[in-house]
Protein backbone atom coordinates (compact mmCIF):
# COMPACT_ATOMS: atom_id res chain seq x y z
CA UNK A 1 0.00 0.00 0.00
CA UNK A 2 1.50 3.34 -1.16
CA UNK A 3 0.58 5.71 1.51
CA UNK A 4 2.28 8.81 -0.57
CA UNK A 5 -0.82 11.11 -1.74
CA UNK A 6 -1.07 11.32 -5.26
CA UNK A 7 -1.41 14.33 -7.14
CA UNK A 8 -3.98 15.58 -9.22
CA UNK A 9 -4.49 14.87 -12.73
CA UNK A 10 -5.06 18.72 -13.75
CA UNK A 11 -4.14 21.96 -12.00
CA UNK A 12 -5.92 22.81 -9.03
CA UNK A 13 -7.64 25.47 -10.51
CA UNK A 14 -8.33 23.34 -14.16
CA UNK A 15 -11.98 22.74 -12.73
CA UNK A 16 -12.97 26.33 -12.59
CA UNK A 17 -15.36 28.19 -12.71
CA UNK A 18 -17.68 24.72 -11.15
CA UNK A 19 -15.18 23.72 -8.50
CA UNK A 20 -12.70 26.54 -7.21
CA UNK A 21 -9.16 26.37 -6.93
CA UNK A 22 -9.73 27.07 -2.93
CA UNK A 23 -11.87 24.50 -2.71
CA UNK A 24 -9.73 21.61 -4.63
CA UNK A 25 -7.27 21.91 -2.86
CA UNK A 26 -8.97 21.81 0.66
CA UNK A 27 -10.64 18.96 -0.25
CA UNK A 28 -7.40 16.95 -1.57
CA UNK A 29 -4.71 18.51 0.37
CA UNK A 30 -6.57 18.40 3.48
CA UNK A 31 -9.35 15.59 3.41
CA UNK A 32 -7.80 13.32 0.94
CA UNK A 33 -4.59 13.78 2.79
CA UNK A 34 -6.13 12.64 6.11
CA UNK A 35 -8.24 9.24 5.38
CA UNK A 36 -4.06 8.88 4.03
CA UNK A 37 -2.61 9.63 7.21
CA UNK A 38 -4.96 8.07 8.94
CA UNK A 39 -5.16 4.55 7.60
CA UNK A 40 -1.19 4.37 7.90
CA UNK A 41 -1.54 5.50 11.68
CA UNK A 42 -4.29 2.53 11.78
CA UNK A 43 -1.81 -0.31 9.89
CA UNK A 44 1.27 1.10 9.10
CA UNK A 45 3.90 -1.85 10.06
CA UNK A 46 1.15 -4.61 9.94
CA UNK A 47 1.04 -7.40 7.50
CA UNK A 48 -2.40 -5.34 5.80
CA UNK A 49 0.20 -2.55 4.82
CA UNK A 50 1.50 -4.83 2.34
CA UNK A 51 -1.89 -5.20 0.66
CA UNK A 52 -3.00 -3.40 -1.96
CA UNK A 53 -5.77 -0.71 -1.26
CA UNK A 54 -8.37 -2.84 -2.89
CA UNK A 55 -8.06 -6.04 -0.59
CA UNK A 56 -7.10 -3.89 2.54
CA UNK A 57 -11.02 -2.53 1.51
CA UNK A 58 -12.47 -5.83 1.17
CA UNK A 59 -10.95 -7.79 3.86
CA UNK A 60 -11.68 -4.35 6.85
CA UNK A 61 -14.02 -2.98 8.44
CA UNK A 62 -14.81 -0.43 11.29
CA UNK A 63 -12.14 2.68 11.20
CA UNK A 64 -9.61 0.62 8.68
CA UNK A 65 -12.50 0.35 6.45
CA UNK A 66 -14.26 3.79 6.46
CA UNK A 67 -10.23 5.54 5.60
CA UNK A 68 -9.32 2.98 3.20
CA UNK A 69 -12.61 4.15 1.27
CA UNK A 70 -12.47 6.99 1.39
CA UNK A 71 -8.73 6.87 -0.50
CA UNK A 72 -10.01 4.74 -3.24
CA UNK A 73 -13.04 6.88 -3.37
CA UNK A 74 -11.55 9.97 -3.66
CA UNK A 75 -8.56 8.44 -6.29
CA UNK A 76 -11.68 7.77 -8.55
CA UNK A 77 -13.91 11.12 -7.53
CA UNK A 78 -10.52 12.98 -9.63
CA UNK A 79 -10.20 10.44 -12.33
CA UNK A 80 -14.02 10.84 -12.99
CA UNK A 81 -13.63 14.48 -14.08
CA UNK A 82 -11.68 16.59 -16.13
CA UNK A 83 -11.71 20.33 -17.29
CA UNK A 84 -14.22 21.13 -20.36
CA UNK A 85 -15.80 17.90 -19.67
CA UNK A 86 -19.69 16.93 -19.21
CA UNK A 87 -21.98 16.76 -21.93
CA UNK A 88 -23.03 13.55 -23.80
CA UNK A 89 -21.46 10.10 -23.93
CA UNK A 90 -20.79 8.33 -27.56
CA UNK A 91 -20.09 5.10 -29.26
CA UNK A 92 -21.49 1.62 -27.02
CA UNK A 93 -21.48 3.26 -24.00
CA UNK A 94 -24.45 5.86 -24.65
CA UNK A 95 -26.27 3.14 -26.42
CA UNK A 96 -26.18 1.09 -23.22
CA UNK A 97 -26.84 4.23 -21.35
CA UNK A 98 -29.93 4.85 -23.44
CA UNK A 99 -30.95 1.01 -23.22
CA UNK A 100 -30.65 1.32 -20.07
CA UNK A 101 -32.44 4.53 -18.63
CA UNK A 102 -34.10 5.06 -22.10
CA UNK A 103 -31.75 8.49 -23.27
CA UNK A 104 -29.04 10.33 -22.14
CA UNK A 105 -31.50 12.85 -20.78
CA UNK A 106 -33.33 9.62 -18.69
CA UNK A 107 -29.99 8.77 -16.85
CA UNK A 108 -29.43 12.65 -16.51
CA UNK A 109 -32.58 12.93 -14.54
CA UNK A 110 -32.12 9.98 -12.68
CA UNK A 111 -28.91 10.49 -11.50
CA UNK A 112 -29.43 14.09 -10.41
CA UNK A 113 -32.92 13.28 -8.28
CA UNK A 114 -30.81 10.01 -6.62
CA UNK A 115 -27.60 12.31 -5.72
CA UNK A 116 -30.13 15.64 -4.44
CA UNK A 117 -32.74 13.52 -2.28
CA UNK A 118 -29.64 10.98 -0.80
CA UNK A 119 -29.66 12.01 2.72
CA UNK A 120 -26.00 13.24 4.53
CA UNK A 121 -22.57 12.00 3.29
CA UNK A 122 -21.98 9.74 0.75
CA UNK A 123 -21.16 9.21 -2.63
CA UNK A 124 -23.70 9.16 -6.24
CA UNK A 125 -22.86 6.33 -8.33
CA UNK A 126 -22.90 5.24 -11.94
CA UNK A 127 -22.25 1.63 -12.06
CA UNK A 128 -22.52 -1.80 -14.11
CA UNK A 129 -24.10 -4.67 -12.11
CA UNK A 130 -26.01 -7.55 -13.55
CA UNK A 131 -25.42 -6.57 -16.90
CA UNK A 132 -27.10 -3.25 -16.09
CA UNK A 133 -25.82 0.22 -15.90
CA UNK A 134 -27.29 1.54 -12.86
CA UNK A 135 -27.30 4.67 -10.50
CA UNK A 136 -26.70 4.07 -7.07
CA UNK A 137 -25.89 5.88 -4.06
CA UNK A 138 -23.65 4.89 -0.56
CA UNK A 139 -23.43 6.50 2.63
CA UNK A 140 -20.26 7.99 4.16
CA UNK A 141 -17.32 5.78 3.20
CA UNK A 142 -19.31 2.99 1.54
CA UNK A 143 -18.68 2.00 -1.82
CA UNK A 144 -19.57 -0.04 -4.99
CA UNK A 145 -16.93 -2.87 -4.98
CA UNK A 146 -18.38 -4.43 -1.36
CA UNK A 147 -22.16 -5.14 -3.27
CA UNK A 148 -19.75 -6.87 -6.37
CA UNK A 149 -20.97 -3.41 -8.71
CA UNK A 150 -17.87 -2.00 -11.07
CA UNK A 151 -17.90 1.65 -10.20
CA UNK A 152 -17.80 3.66 -13.75
CA UNK A 153 -17.90 7.08 -11.89
CA UNK A 154 -19.14 8.88 -9.19
CA UNK A 155 -19.73 12.08 -7.48
CA UNK A 156 -18.89 12.87 -3.93
CA UNK A 157 -21.90 14.26 -1.74
CA UNK A 158 -19.68 15.21 0.84
CA UNK A 159 -20.74 18.86 2.03
CA UNK A 160 -16.81 19.68 1.72
CA UNK A 161 -16.58 19.25 -2.03
CA UNK A 162 -19.20 21.50 -2.93
CA UNK A 163 -19.92 24.08 -0.19
CA UNK A 164 -17.16 26.63 -0.30
CA UNK A 165 -18.75 26.94 -4.21
CA UNK A 166 -22.50 26.01 -3.91
CA UNK A 167 -22.70 26.16 -0.02
CA UNK A 168 -25.47 24.01 0.56
CA UNK A 169 -27.06 23.70 -2.85
CA UNK A 170 -25.85 20.69 -3.69
CA UNK A 171 -28.47 20.39 -6.59
CA UNK A 172 -26.26 23.15 -8.25
CA UNK A 173 -23.42 21.35 -7.77
CA UNK A 174 -24.33 18.29 -9.22
CA UNK A 175 -25.86 19.96 -12.14
CA UNK A 176 -22.27 21.36 -12.73
CA UNK A 177 -20.51 18.31 -12.33
CA UNK A 178 -23.16 16.51 -15.03
CA UNK A 179 -23.05 18.96 -17.42
CA UNK A 180 -19.37 20.61 -17.40
CA UNK A 181 -17.09 18.34 -15.52
CA UNK A 182 -17.90 14.69 -15.67
CA UNK A 183 -15.41 12.75 -17.66
CA UNK A 184 -16.82 10.09 -20.34
CA UNK A 185 -14.26 8.89 -21.46
CA UNK A 186 -12.94 7.69 -18.14
CA UNK A 187 -16.61 5.99 -17.38
CA UNK A 188 -16.73 3.89 -20.96
CA UNK A 189 -13.08 2.77 -20.40
CA UNK A 190 -14.19 1.92 -16.78
CA UNK A 191 -17.25 0.03 -18.70
CA UNK A 192 -15.71 -1.62 -21.44
CA UNK A 193 -13.27 -3.53 -19.00
CA UNK A 194 -16.11 -5.40 -16.98
CA UNK A 195 -16.53 -8.04 -19.05
CA UNK A 196 -12.75 -8.80 -18.69
CA UNK A 197 -12.74 -9.55 -14.73
CA UNK A 198 -15.30 -10.42 -12.22
CA UNK A 199 -15.29 -7.64 -8.97
CA UNK A 200 -14.79 -9.75 -5.44
CA UNK A 201 -17.42 -9.13 -2.54
CA UNK A 202 -15.82 -8.31 0.82
CA UNK A 203 -14.48 -11.30 2.51
CA UNK A 204 -15.62 -12.97 -0.93
CA UNK A 205 -19.00 -13.19 -0.31
CA UNK A 206 -22.01 -12.62 -2.26
CA UNK A 207 -23.57 -9.50 -1.70
CA UNK A 208 -26.43 -7.28 -2.95
CA UNK A 209 -27.61 -3.48 -2.49
CA UNK A 210 -28.17 -3.20 1.10
CA UNK A 211 -26.40 0.73 1.76
CA UNK A 212 -27.12 2.62 -1.20
CA UNK A 213 -30.55 3.82 -3.09
CA UNK A 214 -30.18 2.07 -6.17
CA UNK A 215 -32.53 4.37 -8.87
CA UNK A 216 -32.41 2.62 -12.27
Amino acid sequence: MDFELKPLPYPDSALEPHIGRATLTLHHGKHHQGYLAKLKELIGGTPAAEEDLQTIILDADGPVFDNAAQVWNHDFYWKSMKPNGGGEPSGRFRLALERDFGSYEGFRRTFLEAGEHHFGSGWLWLVHYEDRLRVLTTSDADLPMVYQATALLTADLWEHAYYLDYHNERPRYLEAFVDHLLDWEFAAANWAEVAQKAPRSRNGRATRFVAGREAS
